[in-house]
């Protein structure tokens, strides 16, 4: 697997898995990267780099091919498709990666996978795309700024016209931008960890070659870059620290947890809040942390184990079945429910090709049978945060106002609770949303409190 033109062949089979369906980009590229460690960092590198690259770019780089290649993209075969796709993405965004070296080994692998025969179309169109490559036309944006947003950001029309008519032009175009950024590695340090402890982890980080930066929102809370494979990291593995973002951290933020609290997780998989609030509780209360299939609920387990979370309790249970034995009982309850996911596109790019008006409609069905299910928990008094990582109105603050409306809730401030520097008109009412930058994913939070009758 150290030929150059064989890691190539790997990045062409791994964008077809992800782009025929059958798995998620990060599962594919952590699982793919685990198997072959062995090999060095830089084909390692480029391995991710293309693989990601390609999904993230796939409608700007079929409308590049579409505009020099007689076969249309959606027409090809898969594995032409996928290789052509590869290696567009290299010659128009990887400047390091010579455009003859990508012509060369895309038509070797085409004979190799026994596609001889089409060795010619392939060299054709790719040595055309790299002479004309500074030169294409893209749609105008002042012309239609939905069909020149979707091209220049590779975003479905679909979902470019939902940021559009929710967020304005100039905050859409924003948002489409903010996926392409890169973002460090967010990480939770354990606020178990004394002062000389968590001095001597962040000088470990400086010795393995770390940018260490302290995140500006909460004391916990670093970026690192230049990281790595940090969960190799002793004290990764010690549970010193946890890989969680921002946004997520925020949540339990806003919580207000207390110590003895009992706090409920109807939607917990992996696990991060649920950690955190075992953090915040300090070995005084309980959380109870559920989801719906077993392999979710080993994975919380797996974390528990390695946090040392003894405050957490972990339950296999679908969120749309009433558990009469915790009606009125919960101080806080983390709603994160599922969602499509519009805020955390730049990690999981594959997003955006798989959300149909059908999906849509599903979602909402599913979120309203969990919040008709679990608002109940709630003590009179109680908690409620209600979170997702989209950005639609209609999976944010139209289930805000329903349970308020449905259920007896009431928007609390979340001031009290966020850095000055996140303090808005929003956040006075009870809710914040994040847009995707280099800071954070895209998130969205609201506190309610439960009316006592």
């Amino acid at each position: 697997m150290e030929k150059k033109e064989n890691i190539r062949q790997l990045a062409v089979e791994m964008v077809m898995e992800i782009t025929q369906g059958r798995e998620y980009s990060h599962i594919l590229i952590r699982n793919v990267l685990d198997k072959y460690a062995y090999l060095p960092s830089f084909d390692r590198a480029f391995l991710k780099k293309v693989t990601e690259g390609t999904i993230e770019r796939q409608i700007t780089i079929d409308y590049i091919l579409n505009r020099f290649s007689k076969v249309p993209a959606s027409k090809m075969k898969p594995f032409i498709r996928s290789l052509m796709r590869t290696s567009v993405y290299q010659i128009m965004y990887l400047d390091k990666v010579p455009d003859s070296a990508v012509c060369n080994e895309a038509v070797k692998l085409a004979a190799k996978r026994g596609f001889g025969s089409l060795k010619g179309f392939v060299n054709g169109v790719l040595r055309t795309i790299v002479r004309n490559k500074d030169d294409i036309p893209y749609p105008d944006k002042t012309e239609n700024p939905i069909a020149a947003f979707s091209v220049l950001y590779s975003m479905p029309e679909t979902i470019t016209e939902i940021l559009v008519k929710q967020y304005g032009i100039e905050t859409a175009e924003q948002i489409l931008k903010g996926y392409f950024t890169e973002r460090p590695v967010c990480v939770r340090v354990s606020q178990k960890l004394s002062e000389a402890q968590k001095e001597e982890l962040l000088a470990n980080w400086e010795r393995l070659g770390i940018t260490v930066k302290a995140h500006p929102w909460l004391p916990y809370a670093y970026e690192l870059t230049q990281s790595g494979n940090i969960k190799n990291d002793e004290n990764f593995t010690k549970g010193h620290y946890a890989i969680q973002d921002i946004s997520s951290m925020l949540v339990c933020e806003i919580a207000g947890i207390r110590e003895n609290d009992y706090i409920l997780d109807v939607c917990s998989a992996p696990g991060g809040k649920a950690l955190h609030a075992c953090d915040k509780l300090n070995g005084n209360g309980v959380v109870d942390a559920r989801d719906v299939s077993d392999n979710k609920v080993q994975l919380i387990l797996e974390n528990k184990k390695r946090l040392h979370a003894d405050s957490l309790q972990v339950k296999l249970w679908d969120a749309r079945i009433k558990d009469e034995s915790v009606i009125n009982k919960a101080d806080v309850l983390l709603m994160d429910i599922p969602c499509s996911g519009l805020g955390i596109m730049g990690r999981k790019p594959e997003i955006r090709y798989r959300l149909t008006e059908k999906a849509f409609a599903e979602l909402a069905v599913l979120q309203k049978e969990i919040a008709d299910t679990v608002w109940e928990y709630v003590k009179p008094g109680g908690t409620l945060i209600y979170s997702t990582c989209t950005l639609r109105k209609e999976e944010n603050e139209q289930m805000v106002s329903y349970l308020m409306k449905q259920y007896g809730f009431t928007l609390e401030s979340l001031n009290p609770y966020l850095p000055e520097g996140l303090h808005n008109d929003d956040t006075k009412k009870g809710y914040l949303t994040l847009l995707p930058t280099e800071s954070s994913d895209g998130f969205f939070m609201a506190r309610l409190k439960r009316n006592i009758k």
